[in-house]
């Protein structure tokens, strides 16, 4: 396990931590805001890869080779063992070229991703990773309690303008808002974001006609 948070943060959302090593990581987005932002960036950047990627059975002759190379009689360990990687369901060839190629992706240098964290009160509402490279942001519900009768929406605040929608965010999941082209040129270091509770389908009027329940603004990691 690595002691880098973005090294850390990748490595827990290509699974490879270990069942202690992940329930730390599983802590350290609870209470620490950042990291939760990390995790949501590495989410965005890699999700799309193994989505891109369609599954294919081994053939059999592949299995046969591998335990050739590693040596049939040979005692396995856990993590070299044929028949643990088959049980687990990770015998497929599309998985594996998604693994590597996600691998392959993490080591490449990505430029420093933004954050926002969205303040209710004293608790964090929402955690959001915001990639202008791709034109997305990732949106993470936290400690927000969803309203039953209303919508959140998501508003970007222009110094000197009017709040612009950015779209309706699912308080109940994570997931992927594509920015347009013009609104890319605001989503700046420093740039404020809030939450409204609007009624269902959004803001009937294009601008918050309900409370802002969460704020916050567009910082660096």
């Amino acid at each position: 396990m690595s002691d880098e948070p973005q090294n850390l943060a990748a490595e827990y959302v290509l699974g490879v931590l270990d069942q202690g090593e992940r329930r730390e990581a599983e802590r350290r987005i609870a209470r620490e805001p950042a990291f939760a932002a990390e995790v949501a960036y590495w989410e965005a950047r890699l999700g799309p890869m193994a989505d891109a990627v369609g599954e294919a059975a081994p053939p059999a002759r592949v299995w046969r080779a591998i335990e050739a190379t590693l040596g049939g009689s040979a005692k396995l360990g856990l993590w070299q063992s044929l028949a643990f990687w088959r049980g687990l369901g990770i015998g497929s060839l599309g998985l594996a070229a998604a693994s590597i190629a996600a691998l392959f992706f993490v080591a490449q240098p990505a430029p420093k991703p933004m954050f926002a964290t969205l303040q209710q009160g004293q608790a964090a509402a929402f955690v959001i990773s915001v990639d202008m490279t791709r034109g997305q942001m990732y949106v993470v519900p936290a400690a927000y309690s969803r309203d039953v009768q209303r919508v959140a929406e998501l508003w970007l605040l222009v110094p000197g303008e009017t709040p612009k929608s950015l779209g309706l965010i699912d308080a109940a999941q994570p997931m992927m808002l594509n920015v347009s082209e013009p609104m890319r040129d605001h989503m700046k270091e420093g740039m404020g974001l809030a939450v409204s509770l609007e009624p269902p389908g959004g803001s009937p009027t294009g601008q918050p006609t309900g409370p802002l329940i969460a704020q916050g603004k567009i910082t660096s990691l």
